[in-house]
């Protein structure tokens, strides 16, 4: 199983969407609220490029937004 981090923030409507997609699919993750954990956000930031939110990790490879598409491509699944 593919190893999934999603940092978010409370007030965000796509990573709220992102997350009941992830779920849907079976597929388990860590969820990272940047809005608390400076630290995260930073990573964050580092790891994206950007400060939007939702930015999902998946084995290592990063996703801005939510792309359905582009998850699908990583996880593995049509």
């Amino acid at each position: 199983m593919p190893k999934v981090k999603i940092y978010t923030t409370p007030v965000c409507p796509f990573c709220k969407l992102a997350k009941e997609y992830l779920k849907a699919k079976g597929i388990e993750f860590e969820e990272i609220d940047v809005s608390k954990d400076e630290e995260a956000a930073k990573e964050m930031i580092q790891k994206s490029g950007q400060m939007g939110v939702p930015v999902i990790e998946i084995d290592g490879k990063i996703v801005v937004g939510f792309d359905k598409e582009k998850i699908d491509q990583l996880l593995g699944l049509k």
